[in-house]
């Protein structure tokens, strides 16, 4: 080979070289430097696409990346046992700082009803995101037009009318329909309640008519709701939603509030640098217009909390959700 041979090909090595880097930047792969803007993360999401948590997550994840609050987010839904797989997992990364794992009332409620020794309140608290109303959803056809039918067809026999959620016994979507019955006088060891994967699976469930009703919070069936494939009978909260044209159950006769709830962990043994990062990162991205707009969006309530705040009532959910589960006879 002669020289001139080797300097071209020499050179065509190089530019090949700094086209590949070129085409990485390009696509994000890789920020470069150092600072917040350039820390790359994980995210653990327990449940399946189209769900509550994976909603809130990616929605997160986005606003970080857009505001430049972070580098990239490789986002991981780790399904099983509605959550509880995935806590497990993010309890086993003990001093991990580049993890992080979108959650709420149902993996607190999934953890008892498994049986599992992980426990919320053994992570890492980084912050409360929202507060979500949880809806009773139908087919568009459906013979319940309002709750009231819903609550006549329940109250004359429990096991004639099907539940569907998108959360495993001891989640919001179960303990919904779970402490409705009971308040309207429904045995709810009697309640038939299927449980679905998450938003997606329950969507076609509803849609394919395979249950009555779904529970669940209504930004997940959005496109649905929008094209009249499904409507909401009543929202749980104690005022109506902006977004969704249906009333409260209170004024519908059922005397009732629930509220679901979605926040931020990070793995246990993490350095109080590292906590602080976090939060600090969190507390950022809420300020940003693109978090406003996400809450607005998708109808849901701001209840922003980190630190003490949120390690409280992470500890008190514990115990909420254990005792209710007792109450109505579910462990």
């Amino acid at each position: 080979m002669t020289s001139t041979r080797r300097t071209h090909r020499a050179r065509a090595a190089v530019a090949l070289a700094l086209v590949a880097a070129v085409t990485l930047s390009a696509c994000g792969v890789t920020r470069g430097g150092e600072g917040e803007a350039n820390r790359r993360l994980s995210m653990y999401i327990p449940n399946s696409p189209g769900g509550g948590y994976d909603l809130t997550g990616r929605a997160a994840a986005r606003v970080l990346e857009d505001a430049e609050l972070s580098g990239r987010f490789e986002v991981t839904n780790v399904i099983g046992a509605g959550g509880t797989v995935a806590m497990q997992r993010l309890l086993n990364e003990e001093g991990v700082d580049d993890l992080v794992m979108s959650m709420g009332l149902g993996v607190v409620g999934a953890t008892y009803t498994n049986e599992s020794d992980a426990r919320v309140s053994d992570a890492t608290p980084i912050a409360r995101l929202i507060e979500d109303q949880e809806a009773l959803i139908v087919p568009k056809d459906s013979r319940f037009r309002t709750v009231q039918d819903l609550v006549k067809a329940w109250k004359a026999d429990a096991g004639s009318v099907t539940i569907g959620g998108g959360s495993s016994p001891g989640g919001p979507d179960h303990l919904f329909p779970m402490q409705m019955a009971k308040t309207i006088g429904v045995d709810p060891k009697q309640v038939k309640y299927i449980v679905y994967d998450g938003g997606g699976p329950l969507t076609s469930a509803l849609l394919g008519k395979k249950i009555d009703v779904g529970t669940s919070g209504p930004s997940e069936f959005e496109g649905q709701l929008k094209d009249g494939s499904l409507r909401v009978l009543a929202v749980s909260g104690a005022e109506r939603l902006d977004n969704v044209d249906a009333p409260t159950l209170q004024e519908s006769g059922v005397d009732m509030t629930f509220a679901n709830w979605r926040g931020i962990l990070a793995p246990p043994g993490i350095s109080a640098e590292s906590r602080d990062r976090l939060v600090a990162m969190f507390t950022k991205m809420h300020q940003t217009k693109g978090w406003k707009d996400a809450v607005e969006r998708n109808g849901w309530i701001d209840s922003f909390a980190t630190g003490e705040e949120f390690a409280t009532f992470l500890r008190e959910q514990d115990e909420r959700v254990e005792t209710t589960l007792k109450e109505l006879g579910l462990t």
